[in-house]
């Protein structure tokens, strides 16, 4: 008991973990008087809407904060380090094919295993609880009248007012600009250029200490928006799809470790290290369904594992727009649960269909709100499956979008360590000191 005491006390991760587990008895306890006890209902509706969800709201709204100041920041002090146009487009262009690459075997992963375990077999759509999701069918209809794909991708990114884009969030216009800031900054002569850089590494290592100074909080919000969760979905929404999660959170494990884990093994990494490093971030994007919150510490953890700030600050962010690749594979796997719900029978070319639509519309609306069903959505209207279908899953959106989160956050952690190896410019000392300082560590407590 005092061990675990003790690691409670040291350990940030053993906090979160723990304000995790306490936040998933309570929500459960709380869903439960939500439903069976009518004379409770107003405290139950007090503590979710004046208490849980503002605390939990405030630890998203920190992280988003910072985020965009330390893209800004340290994005174009890398593109600035970077040495030359021909580099970054060298990098750029290995970047987006390791994406590429990556997106279309979880795509593929998924289509497999959708088949194999046919979750939508023996469901009776009748049992199910069917939510409003017409506003989703709208804005999928308004999309369609749009053009999509990698027309719409370069028409977003390029902003027309960086500061709208800021103070929407808006991160794939923020990382434009700073790609074309960082080449500008680069052809000033060094008396103009250095006290603009130096002015920018302060601003960057500024930020991070910030998020050390929001991290602190990490447990409280964790337990606050789990809480929220359950409260509202309980467990009772899991059980006429419990199928359909297995399979889903079956084939992220498999894409986590197999695939992504040969990937590592090729750039002479360990898997099972990279998710023990990040183990405090992963738990956050679980508990939050949100990649932000994790994006500030993963920017930095790899930059301290040994790949250099130039690949960092470029890749982990332009991941969070072209590299989902836990959403991509839920996505794949739910066309063909909707379409086995529906009986409809896909043959070879309508699911080739799929992987092209997939490897498309994900890219194409990156930054939509709802983007994860409205890309669904587009699959399912390029096969012929109904869009009212998409109701049928909200039940489980949330647990399913928790589990696609952080295989969205392990597949960009690991694709700064691939790009800065493929590079030749990561820092193998760097990477053993960090992972002896780890085990080191992790001995003490």
């Amino acid at each position: 008991m005092s061990l675990i005491l003790r690691k409670f006390c040291q350990s940030l991760a053993w906090q979160i973990l723990f304000a995790l587990v306490l936040g998933v008895a309570l929500g459960a306890i709380l869903n439960i008087i939500s439903y069976e006890s009518h004379s409770l209902y107003p405290y139950y509706q007090f503590t979710i809407v004046n208490i849980l969800q503002p605390a939990g709201n405030i630890f998203i709204s920190m992280i988003k904060m910072i985020v965009l100041p330390i893209i800004l920041s340290t994005l174009t002090l890398g593109i600035a380090g970077l040495g030359g146009s021909k580099r970054l487009g060298t990098l750029g262009f290995k970047t987006i094919l390791y994406f590429e690459v990556i997106t279309t075997i979880a795509i593929l992963l998924g289509l497999l295993f959708g088949n194999i375990f046919s979750p939508g077999v023996g469901v009776d759509s009748a049992q199910l609880g069917h939510a409003d999701v017409s506003k989703y069918i709208s804005q999928s209809s308004e999309l369609s009248d749009k053009p999509h794909g990698l027309i719409v991708m370069i028409l977003d990114m390029i902003p027309s007012n960086i500061f709208k884009a800021m103070s929407n969030g808006e991160i794939l216009p923020v990382i434009f600009f700073c790609v074309f800031f960082g080449l500008g900054l680069m052809q000033l002569p060094d008396k103009q250029r250095e006290p603009f850089v130096a002015f920018l590494k302060v601003i960057s290592d500024t930020m991070f200490k910030v998020t050390n100074i929001i991290m602190r909080y990490a447990p409280i919000g964790v337990f606050a928006l789990m809480t929220v969760t359950i409260a509202k979905y309980g467990f009772a929404s899991l059980l006429p799809l419990l199928k359909l999660v297995a399979v889903v959170y079956i084939a992220m494990i498999v894409f986590t470790v197999g695939v992504l884990g040969l990937v590592c093994k090729l750039c002479k990494f360990n898997i099972f290290m990279l998710l023990r490093i990040l183990k405090e971030e992963l738990i956050i994007a679980f508990s939050t369904a949100s990649s932000e919150t994790a994006l500030p510490k993963i920017i930095e953890k790899m930059e301290a594992y040994g790949a250099p700030k130039s690949v960092t600050s470029f890749v982990i962010p332009t991941g969070y727009s072209f590299n989902l690749d836990g959403s991509t594979l839920y996505q794949s796997i739910t066309v063909i649960f909707l379409a086995q719900l529906f009986n409809i029978d896909l043959s070879v070319m309508q699911q080739i269909i799929i992987v092209i639509t997939l490897m498309i519309a994900s890219k194409g609306i990156a930054g939509v709100p709802g983007a994860s069903i409205l890309v669904l959505s587009a699959t399912l209207g390029s096969v012929g499956i109904p869009l009212e279908g998409i109701g049928y899953i909200m039940g489980v959106e949330r647990i399913l979008d928790m589990g696609r989160t952080v295989v969205n956050v392990v597949g960009n952690a690991l694709a700064a360590i691939v790009i800065a190896r493929w590079e030749h410019i990561f820092d193998d000392n760097k990477a053993r000191r960090y992972e002896q300082d780890y085990i080191h560590n992790r001995i003490k407590e």
